[in-house]
């Protein structure tokens, strides 16, 4: 359940509050099952289908997947990365269903992943519609071959009821008193995470600060590297790796201060939640970030890598808690006006009606030339 999965959740509830009949398609992999998205989906009361998948083209599945776009009668067939639009395309194409792409974030991570994104790329530009989510990633889009008139930019949004007045659930369980400092992020343990300068600017800052405690939530294939990284600069007591966590709103509950150390990105959910959350943020300048952290009124900016800017921007939030707190309250209200999950729902819902509008105009024109 991260930045994608979260943000499918958030617009499927607010379809459905706008009177839509979202499903919700979840591949299982016969090696890597993870079906968290279809527990908490069903958890919210959404209908799921799981799609048993037994490798990386499995005819039986996109079968499958054919047949629950005949039984919902669904009218349009959404994807959300390269294995969803690989599937979700050829199925909705032999079904005659107009089917729409969100790119979250190409992130060229190796070699295996460059060549998936250069497949996705071609199916997206036969689709009929592309979001990005940010503008960076609607230029990426434009870039690699995908014609302007079908790429759409709409931004990410949270359901602020789920991520407020929550428990803090990493004190409780860690046993932190109430007066120690965390400072947290949240977020896949992949280099495109700048984690290594999260961790590189906590070192910085316990020099001045050393009774502050640092947390990371997330799990991924970065987390060895950054272990013995913590172990060599000495850290171990004081930057926890929590691994894959559930109790998000508990997370941001728990925090001081938010800081977002990536290298690249599209619009981070996670800054979303925790400015929903009324957590004081420390954001790197990438993707649409700047559309949420509006320096020194709804957060902190600095540049990628930049570990002294990092170090900065933290002492000087954890230094004045009154600073913190009308950052968070100013970051919450920006979300709520600009950033909700039913705006964000709203802007997916004409996009649909526009493409159906624009097949059903193709459609009567194509009878009156036969």
């Amino acid at each position: 359940m991260y930045g994608a999965e979260v943000m499918l959740l958030n617009l499927a509830c607010a379809q459905k509050r706008l009177g839509c009949e979202p499903v919700i398609g979840v591949f299982e992999n016969m090696h890597q099952p993870h079906t968290e998205l279809a527990k908490a989906a069903s958890e919210r009361g959404l209908p799921v289908e799981i799609f048993p998948c037994r490798g990386r083209l499995d005819f039986k599945s996109l079968q499958r997947i054919q047949r629950s776009i005949r039984v919902s009668g669904a009218c349009i067939v959404h994807g959300h990365g390269y294995k969803s639009d690989l599937y979700g395309f050829f199925s909705a194409k032999s079904m005659e269903v107009p089917f729409v792409a969100t790119c979250h974030l190409w992130t060229g991570a190796s070699l295996t992943i460059r060549f998936y994104e250069y497949l996705d790329s071609l199916i997206l530009r036969r689709a009929e519609k592309v979001v990005g989510v940010s503008d960076s990633i609607a230029d990426c889009l434009l870039k690699s071959g995908i014609p302007g008139h079908k790429i759409s930019v709409i931004y990410n949004g949270t359901d602020l009821p789920t991520t407020r007045d929550c428990q803090p659930t990493v004190r409780q369980e860690l046993g932190v008193e109430e007066n120690k400092l965390i400072v947290g992020t949240v977020g896949r343990l992949e280099e495109q995470k700048g984690l290594q300068y999260f961790i590189a600017a906590a070192k910085e800052v316990l020099v001045k600060l050393p009774d502050v405690l640092f947390v990371v939530a997330g799990e991924g294939s970065w987390r060895s590297r950054l272990e013995h990284m913590i172990s060599d600069l000495g850290l171990t007591s004081s930057v926890l790796l929590l691994g894959r966590r559930s109790d998000m709103a508990g997370i941001y509950a728990s925090l001081d201060l938010f800081v977002l150390a990536s290298i690249d990105e599209g619009m981070p959910m996670t800054i979303l939640e925790a400015l929903a959350a009324c957590r004081a943020v420390v954001a790197t300048r990438v993707g649409a970030v700047e559309k949420l952290i509006i320096p020194d009124r709804t957060g902190m900016l600095v540049e990628p890598r930049d570990v002294p800017a990092i170090r900065d921007a933290i002492l000087r939030c954890l230094g004045n808690p009154s600073l913190a707190r009308e950052l968070g309250h100013n970051g919450e209200e920006h979300v709520r006006n600009s950033f909700s999950s039913d705006a964000m729902a709203k802007s997916y819902l004409k996009l649909y009606r526009q493409l159906l509008r624009e097949r059903e105009t193709n459609v009567a024109t194509s009878v009156q030339a036969a």
